[in-house]
């Protein structure tokens, strides 16, 4: 999740929004500039004609032919080529009813996975040619919400929003169950700032998953992103501002609890999982079915929101975790996108907790490398990287614990071990100018600075206003049943094999998840959810060299499979570049003209200068 909502999100700052299967992990970024124009992808050969692994196939890849006609109305035959997506795709006309197929036809499918030598279809996703299966009847017409745009009054939550409309988008909650209820998405159109705005405007996905994209609107127009486009920003399901939002004021409480805690301690790792137990508990007592909130379902909703809008071309500009929502709408419902942006890159097909280890090693390598680059920090601090790497083993023997002052609450306990010195670098890589300063000043012994920063990331809170079901729902789903423990362990030993078990055992950002998962209690997302986005849409791919949370290393490795892409990092910016002047010229620029964006500004742009404290500092307080 981003920590970009500067005055709302301050509970949610230090979430993420992540290498697996595909890969090896792309070299590690330097500080500084890059753009870069890419190739058109080269054509893959025709695959084979009987199925085997192959990642990033939709659920029940059979590699192959393309789909064959049903043999008879009810049933549909497998044909080399077909997948469960595919199928309820041209037999149902919804491919998001994959698993209402693959219910009905349970027995039939494990049973042909079996003959195959296979110990499971793995929920339908192997499927061979000539299995017969049944189709579930489509509901009557009556019982299909159709998804529709209704105006509405503005909230003012954020303010009074002027030069805007706004409305709901009524979706189902769940489209592979046409008769489920309905959800209410809220969304605002503001108008742009110029008289006559191009006729495609810009829709805007923000990142989480879970925070309010509404909240985020004075931020775009404050960056002139609406100079001479509309925007329409949508609320995701279950986000603030939509009906139904799945806020769990339980975790909230937790997070606030947690700076008095040790982070690495099994015991903390139970209360958060208490907390979202307790969470999931009230929001399905209230009928909220927790599977229903994930990249696919929202992807949907961005599609009808387009259609419902009568809009028939739009530019798509993402954030954070909405960059993987992008990258999923690109490849699941290309019609009428003109182009794209990624800030802060998640690629769906990598991403999961131990995933966020790599971004942490690039921020902190870019961190400590433009200290050596600037004289002066280099001659005060010659061995900050180092210190501070010793300071996160030191502190994980032996917790420091510090009493410090947080605005709207008062004085704060507040126990440092090495995992929360460590997740503390993301909060420091927004706010860089200090971190050799502040890490000097801790291994003087005095961790005031660095304990008041980090009480502060969660306390007030966001008061109950950021969507940790939804941040749930996706990463239990989508996250963390594609990785083993031991992987993820080995890709933190990958990136810190300086720093001791007990901190690489927990991911940056995402500590004691798989214990919260097995609480929250959603099923796999189908193996389709990580297919590699491979498009033609003109694609920009923006990316910060401090980035601790979305490293910039993955703007390049989405760029991979994206025949017209540009590849910019902002040289010293952390996640997330459009409200950066800047990244808002490259940004507004590309959508002018996605084939030759301006970027003459890049190469202006470097890390800002980094806090000097006097020789004597180290023994102040």
């Amino acid at each position: 999740m981003p920590i970009r909502n500067r005055g709302t999100a301050a509970a949610a700052a230090m979430f993420l929004v992540g290498l697996t299967v595909l890969c090896a992990a792309p070299a590690h970024g330097t500080s500084g500039l890059e753009t870069a124009r890419q190739k058109p992808a080269a054509r893959e050969g025709d695959p084979p004609l009987i199925s085997g692994p192959k990642p990033g196939l939709p659920p029940g890849r059979t590699t192959g032919a393309p789909l064959l006609p049903r043999a008879k109305a009810g049933t549909h035959t497998v044909a080399s080529g077909n997948t469960l997506w595919d199928i309820a795709q041209q037999t149902l006309g919804n491919a998001l009813r994959w698993d209402t197929v693959y219910a009905l036809n349970r027995r039939t499918i494990e049973d042909e996975a079996r003959r195959h030598a296979y110990a499971s279809s793995d929920r339908g996703h192997w499927i061979f040619p000539g299995t017969v299966l049944a189709l579930p009847q489509s509901p009557p017409a009556w019982a299909q919400p159709s998804s529709r745009f209704e105006p509405a009054p503005c909230p003012t939550t954020y303010g009074i929003l002027k030069a805007t409309r706004c409305g709901f988008l009524v979706v189902p909650e769940n489209r592979a169950h046409p008769s489920t209820r309905t959800l209410r998405l809220a969304v605002a159109l503001v108008r742009s700032a110029s008289p006559r705005p191009r006729p495609d405007p810009i829709v805007f996905f923000t990142g989480g998953p879970g925070a309010d994209a509404l909240g985020n609107i004075s931020e775009l127009t404050e960056a002139g992103l609406n100079r001479d486009r509309d925007l329409v920003v949508l609320s995701q399901r279950g986000t603030f501002s939509s009906q139904r939002p799945l806020t769990c004021p339980e975790i909230d409480r937790f997070y606030g609890e947690r700076v008095h805690l040790l982070y690495d301690a099994p015991s903390t790792g139970d209360r958060y999982a208490q907390a979202a137990a307790r969470c999931r508990e009230r929001l399905t007592s209230q009928g909220v079915d927790p599977a229903a909130y994930n990249t696919s379902e929202n992807a949907a909703d961005a599609a009808d929101l387009r259609r419902a809008l009568g809009i028939r071309q739009w530019n798509v500009l993402s954030h954070s975790y909405g960059t993987q929502l992008a990258l999923t709408y690109m490849r699941m419902f290309p019609e009428g996108i003109r182009s794209v942006t990624v800030d802060g890159v998640v690629p769906p097909s990598v991403a999961t907790p131990g995933w966020t280890w790599s971004s942490m090693r690039e921020s902190f390598d870019n961190i400590v490398s433009a200290c050596a680059a600037q004289p002066s920090c280099r001659q005060r601090y010659p061995d900050v990287g180092a210190t501070f790497l010793r300071m996160v083993r030191q502190l994980e023997a032996h917790p420091v614990t510090t009493h410090v002052t947080v605005p709207q609450v008062g004085t704060v306990k507040v126990v440092l071990d090495g995992g929360a010195l460590l997740n503390w670098l993301v909060r420091a890589s927004h706010a860089p100018g200090t971190f050799p300063s502040d890490v000097d000043q801790l291994a003087h012994g005095h961790p005031e600075r660095i304990a008041e920063q980090w009480a502060a990331a969660w306390l007030p809170g966001s008061q109950g206003m950021f969507a940790h079901g939804l941040s749930l729902s996706v990463w239990c789903s989508e996250w963390v049943p594609f990785e083993t423990p031991g992987e993820q362990l080995t890709k933190g030993l990958r990136a810190f094999p300086e720093l001791p078990r007990s901190v690489l055992a927990q991911a940056p950002q995402l500590p004691f998840l798989r214990q919260a998962c097995q609480a929250w209690d959603v099923p796999k997302a189908p193996d389709s959810v990580r297919a590699v986005t491979r498009s033609s849409i003109p694609t920009l791919a923006i990316s910060g060299s401090f980035d601790a949370q979305t490293g910039a290393q993955w703007g390049r490795y989405v760029a991979r499979t994206l025949s017209r892409s540009t590849v910019v990092t902002l040289a010293g910016v952390a996640h997330g570049t459009f409200d950066h002047p800047c990244g808002a010229k490259v940004i507004t620029s590309f959508f002018d003209d996605p084939e030759n964006p301006d970027t003459r500004c890049v190469s202006s742009v470097k890390p800002a200068p980094f806090v000097i404290d006097s020789e004597g500092a180290g023994t102040g307080g």
